[in-house]
C-alpha cells in the first residue's frame, strides 16, 4: 500500500478487516449450509470474490482512506490464503491428493481470473463505461 503510514491509515485498516473477517465467516457458514463439506467452497468463493474487488479498487480507487479499507482491511480480513493452505493441507493429510490439487489449481487460475476481471471493471468505470 502506498501513502504515509498514520493512525487513520491503520482505523481504515482495522475496520475493514473486522467486515471483511465476519463476511468470511458468513460465507463459509451458508457454503458448508448448502454445499457440504467435502469440498473447501467458501474459501474458494471468498478467495475469487476477494480477488475481483481488490482488483477493482485498485483501479478504482486512487488513494486515502477507502484504498486502506478496501484493499489491506476488507479484502486482507475476507480473503483466506491461510485458511487455503490449512484446508488443503488437510485434505492432502486425509488421502485427497486428487482434490488438494483441485483446490490449489481452482484457486490459482479463478483468483487470477478474477482479480483480472476486476481491474477491466475498475477501468471501465474509470472511463464511465458502468
Amino acid at each position: 500500500m502506498e501513502g504515509a503510514v498514520t493512525v487513520e491509515s491503520y482505523l481504515w485498516v482495522m475496520l475493514g478487516s473486522a467486515l471483511g473477517g465476519v463476511g468470511r465467516y458468513g460465507c463459509a457458514v451458508l457454503a458448508v449450509r448448502h454445499l457440504g463439506e467435502s469440498f473447501p467452497w467458501g474459501t474458494l468463493g471468498v478467495n475469487i470474490l476477494g480477488s475481483f474487488v481488490i482488483g477493482l479498487a485498485d483501479v478504482a480507487v486512487a488513494s486515502g482512506g477507502a484504498r486502506y479499507l478496501l484493499m489491506a482491511g476488507l479484502c486482507g480480513g475476507y480473503t483466506t490464503f491461510s485458511a487455503f493452505s490449512l484446508q488443503t493441507l488437510n485434505l492432502l493429510h486425509e488421502g485427497h491428493a486428487a482434490r488438494a490439487a483441485a483446490n490449489v489449481v481452482a484457486s490459482v487460475a479463478a483468483c487470477l481470473v478474477s482479480v483480472w476481471l476486476g481491474h477491466l471493471a475498475g477501468f471501465a468505470l474509470g472511463r464511465g463505461w458502468l
